[in-house]
């Protein structure tokens, strides 16, 4: 004989069906969009060149498609979230309305994890990604006594690589200074390893 208990605790979980129910739902959400919309999950972006007042005039034909969209879908956009970024040197920077709010102009954007700014200049990448795996780092140094090559190296694999390497093709390091940010992890990494701490290498 069976008793049904109280539940007093449970991690919920969503259905499997749940995103795939949602890329169905905004699958239309480009229809008659002039300018480039891309999609991730539930972040958009819109893109378009405003060389020519036609170009601002279509990016803000675009914002309005969107808004009306948004409306016949009983979708809200979250828009203190929405945030426009002028890239170029001669950007006239054009201000931008969704619905009736204006959207806030930003100097930097991260972006599916990859911090860029108005020069698109990814200095800012290296240094965000040099502090996570150096953080990585230091959890492995307190928590791992044994400092073999066996250990270490499969730790700094799986745990401090993908900090490094994530989305390197578009923002790998421009300048001196952002490579020697990034050796300097790896030269710490080694130094973990026993036998290797006063390795150097150029």
């Amino acid at each position: 004989m069976s008793k049904w208990r109280t539940v007093t605790s449970d991690v919920p979980q969503g259905s499997v069906l749940g995103p795939a129910l949602f890329n169905i739902f905004v699958g239309n959400m480009d229809s008659g969009i002039e300018c480039t919309l891309s999609k991730f999950a539930d972040d958009t972006s819109l893109c378009g060149a405003v060389n020519t007042l036609e170009g601002r005039d279509a990016i803000q034909r675009d914002l309005d498609r969107l808004e009306r969209w948004a409306r016949a879908n009983r979708l809200k956009f979250n828009k203190a979230k929405c945030k426009v970024l002028h890239v170029g040197w001669r950007n006239p920077k054009h201000n931008y309305r969704l619905g009736r709010e204006w959207i806030e102009n930003s100097l930097e954007e991260k972006d599916l994890g990859v911090l860029a700014d108005e020069k698109l200049n990814m200095s800012w990448q290296c240094v965000l990604a040099a502090q996570k795996a150096n953080c990585v780092l230091g959890c492995i140094k307190r928590g791992v006594t044994k400092r073999s090559r066996e250990v270490i190296l499969p730790l700094c694999s799986a745990l401090v690589r993908p900090h490094l390497e994530f989305c390197i093709q578009l923002w790998g390091p421009q300048y001196k200074r952002g490579i020697e940010l990034l050796e300097r992890v790896q030269r710490r990494a080694m130094k973990l390893i026993r036998g290797m701490e006063h390795l150097s290498y150029g």
